[in-house]
């Protein structure tokens, strides 16, 4: 498989790269903000939803980061930003517009009851396959109705 590289402008891409990243893992250690740039990003393992459909086993993991630009502010709960070894399982993506727009907040939502919000210009998202796949045996499972 070639790698992923996908760009969000808008809350309809934003939903396919949400997708994409839907039960990807990573350590508080992966997060990195810069201010001053107004960028924040995350080195994830993401399940390779893409391949997974129909298979019973020999699923995949990708090693990928998930960057935001235009960020003026983060927030988080639910996890403690100190722990760096702490594992951190990513849900989804989800976009609370201000006002008339762009302007708004993107929410990264984490198992657990916790989340980062990112208080954002506008959406400015990418997602990048940066190599390293792995074989997994395990697929994510979600309950039905969740």
């Amino acid at each position: 498989m070639d790698a992923l590289k996908l760009l969000a402008l808008d809350e309809e891409n934003l939903g396919v790269v949400s997708a994409h990243v839907q039960d990807a893992v990573f350590k508080v250690a992966g997060i990195s903000y810069d201010a001053r740039r107004g960028q924040l990003f995350l080195v994830i393992n993401r399940f390779v939803w893409e391949n997974a459909e129909g298979k019973r086993r020999n699923f995949e993991r990708r090693r990928a980061v998930l960057s935001f630009k235009r960020v003026i502010a983060v927030r988080s709960i639910g996890f403690d930003r100190a722990d760096v070894e702490a594992v951190l399982d990513l849900l989804a993506l989800r976009f609370s517009v201000k006002g008339e727009g762009p302007e708004g907040t993107i929410e990264l939502v984490l198992a657990g009851e916790a989340s980062i919000m990112l208080d954002v210009e506008c959406i400015e998202a990418q997602l990048a396959d940066t190599g390293g796949a792995w074989e997994t045996a395990f697929k994510p499972r979600h309950p039905k109705g969740a």
